[in-house]
């Protein structure tokens, strides 16, 4: 009985979180007059229509907007696996006067969200030419560098769990065959943990992609506008149009469902693992 009870739970918080989802790709291949006066109907037969897509695409410029967040996200995930996976290799094996202290200020860097933060970074990067300089390259630079600060701590909290509970002795082993510190992490510490450096990849790429705010305050021109300040520019500008609204936010949010159900395995194993020793 308890196990018919957790799996109705399952199966209607599985309904009621998809099928919003469902519903916005339907009304994306409507056109907008169709879904005012039906929005719940299928797009079958004379509601079925591209011209929302074919709009995103031809006035939108939304495939530059695309590159421009595969760009960012795709730095902001390959920089933190590699300076997190070193800073949490140091914290763990080297024993060293305020390192307790350093990992508290790791931990307590989670608790101050980016708003608090947003001026003072702006600041800084105006100083150094980097936001506001018309250039789209150091444009999307001066986003890139917040979100790595931004998710520096999360992932060096959750490398540090795991890697703590990997035996010292394959370090060892690897010392006495002559290995340096950078070959001992990059030979074995890093295919050791390859679950955890998988999770912090992908949950660094999807934060970066999503993330609104940065982009708001560094993303100024239209060819530096990466998939979500777009979106917000046509909200804006196009608040009344569902159907191109449906489309956009279809082929936003699309591409992060697949890279999710593609890689869940990935993210819970990487979750997980280190949580228990042995």
């Amino acid at each position: 009985m308890n196990t018919f009870l957790i799996y109705i739970v399952l199966i209607f918080w599985a309904v009621t979180t998809i099928y919003p989802i469902f519903w916005v790709i339907s009304n994306s291949f409507k056109d907008k007059k169709m879904i005012m006066s039906d929005a719940f109907s299928l797009p079958l037969g004379k509601l079925f229509t591209t011209a929302n897509y074919t709009d995103a695409f031809s006035k939108m410029n939304i495939l530059n907007a695309y590159k421009n967040s595969i760009i960012i996200s795709g730095c902001v995930a390959a920089v933190v696996i590699l300076l997190a996976g070193m800073a949490s290799f140091a914290l763990v094996r080297y024993s060293f006067k305020g390192s307790k202290l350093l990992y508290n200020i790791v931990i307590a860097a989670m608790m101050f969200p980016v708003f608090s933060t947003i001026i003072p970074v702006f600041r800084m990067e105006f100083g150094w030419g980097i936001a506001g300089s018309g250039k789209t390259w150091m444009s999307l630079l001066s986003v890139i560098l917040p979100q790595i600060a931004g998710n520096m701590a999360f992932a060096i909290v959750v490398l540090t769990g795991y890697i703590r509970s990997l035996p010292i002795d394959l370090e060892e082993a690897a010392f006495m065959e002559g290995c340096n510190a950078y070959q001992i992490f990059f030979k074995v510490i890093m295919p050791l943990t390859k679950p955890s450096f998988a999770a912090v990849g992908i949950f660094s790429f999807l934060w970066s992609y999503n993330d609104l705010f940065t982009q708001q305050f560094f993303l100024r021109n239209k060819d530096e506008w990466a998939i979500t300040r777009l979106l917000l520019e046509i909200s804006s500008k196009e608040g009344t149009n569902y159907g191109l609204m449906a489309a956009v936010v279809t082929l936003v949010v699309v591409p992060l469902l697949i890279v999710y159900v593609c890689l869940q395995k990935y993210i819970v194993k990487g979750m997980t693992a280190g949580a228990v020793k042995g």
